[in-house]
């Protein structure tokens, strides 16, 4: 049985908790372009917002980009908002991966 180290158990948790909320954050994009097509209630912005700062940006820019929701420019705020996403999450696991732990 292997020694496991607190990074990599750190690294294990973290990148399946950002998988996990990216593909949530996806078909949540994706949910909400086929209500906007049908007419139907659609998911609050704020909701979408919040998914992508906290981590489902990595799932929430592709889905901007592939279904084109949110691809307006009166919806500047939602590139800016998943792009800081990424640049957040990306910088934490870089710390995670060779700042915190040597």
């Amino acid at each position: 049985m292997s020694d496991i180290t607190v990074r990599e158990w750190l690294l294990m948790i973290y990148g399946t908790y950002l998988v996990l909320i990216s593909i949530a954050t996806f078909f949540t994009y994706f949910a909400d372009k086929q209500k906007a097509k049908r007419g139907a209630w659609r998911i609050p912005e704020r909701t979408l917002l919040l998914l992508s700062f906290f981590g489902g940006a990595f799932g929430g820019l592709p889905a901007m980009l592939i279904v084109r929701h949110k691809t307006r420019g009166e919806h500047w705020y939602f590139y800016v908002v998943n792009m800081l996403g990424i640049i957040i999450h990306s910088g934490l696991l870089y710390c995670i991966s060779f700042v915190f732990f040597k």
